[in-house]
């Protein structure tokens, strides 16, 4: 068997940026290079199976597994390189666990080079699981770096899920889409962090079924805007029985950037309580005068503003 290549700097960089890992991680993984799986590991509780019908993986997590984590990271180096891969999420009965996933492209060349991902998460009853994805691209070609991830949740009684989602550096253009169905007793919180610049363009769609007794979710998008970018945030939140819903999109807006918030609530059920708030402005004059004051130039006082916004 040939031996498996190294990973090389741009390589490992991108696996920083993504996953905060400085190799090859230990126990569950499954780490996707260049458009193939470059490696993976299962571990006791946790069982890795590559899809045999089309790219992607299964990922099958033991009713009660406790305090345990898997990384799931695609990193892509070559400029060009078009994906669509299928990963699906079945989470056991009782279990507690992290998932860290991303996706860091590097593109040094005039062809754009896409990742796209449909994950698909079944979460079991009374199971909790926080789920980080962190989108990152950098390059100094003319190609853009493309992502567009599709979520599809159902959370069974009493589960819990944390999604927390970010994009702040270096991605041209992205639809985000979220699709989420939860039963009696269920929880989705969701915390999602975008900054766009330049020409860049990003689209976040949140559709949420609110079909269990006591479900709830809580949605808060933090955004900056930036140059000429644009982006478009959508929230439909169906309350369907006695339920709690909350959708929050908080945009900073500068230069010549476009911001749209469309927020879309449906009660069909007299005990459904659902709020969605939209803000969008600029840095506040006097945020910036304070940090002046303390020897900050104007530029620097903005992005101490931006960093804590989106921290």
């Amino acid at each position: 068997m040939a031996e498996k290549k190294k990973l090389d700097s741009i390589q490992l960089n991108l696996l920083r940026e993504v996953a905060d890992l400085h190799g090859v991680p230990e126990g569950a993984y499954s780490l996707r290079v260049d458009g193939e799986m470059y490696g993976k590991n299962s571990s006791e509780n946790i069982v890795i199976e590559k899809k045999t019908d089309k790219p992607g993986i299964d990922i099958y997590i033991k009713a009660g597994t406790k305090r345990e984590s898997v990384h799931i990271p695609v990193i892509l180096s070559e400029t060009g390189l078009k994906e669509l891969v299928y990963n699906d999420f079945h989470i056991g009965e009782g279990a507690d666990v992290l998932i860290v996933a991303g996706c860091g492209i590097h593109n040094c060349g005039v062809q754009d080079s896409e990742h796209s991902g449909i994950h698909s998460f079944f979460v079991g009853k009374n199971a909790k699981l926080k789920y980080v994805e962190k989108h990152y691209g950098e390059g100094d070609g003319n190609g853009k770096n493309v992502m567009n991830p599709h979520t599809i949740v159902e959370l069974d009684e009493g589960a819990y899920m944390e999604m927390e989602t970010t994009q702040i550096k270096g991605v041209d253009s992205t639809k985000r889409k979220t699709e989420a169905t939860l039963a009696d007793k269920a929880t989705l919180v969701v915390h999602e962090k975008i900054m766009t610049h330049g020409e860049q363009f990003a689209e976040t769609e949140f559709t949420v079924a609110l079909n269990g007794e006591d479900c709830g979710a809580h949605v808060v998008s933090r955004s900056v805007a930036k140059d000429n970018s644009r982006q478009l945030f959508i929230s439909d939140v169906v309350g369907n029985a006695r339920c709690s819903g909350h959708t929050e999109c908080d945009a900073i807006i500068m230069d010549n950037a476009s911001v749209q918030a469309i927020p879309k609530i449906i009660a069909n059920n007299t005990e459904a309580s659902l709020i969605h708030e939209a803000a969008i402005g600029k840095i506040a004059g006097e945020q910036l005068m304070k940090l002046m004051t303390l020897g900050l130039d104007e530029k620097q006082a903005e992005e101490e503003i931006i960093n804590g916004f989106l921290k």
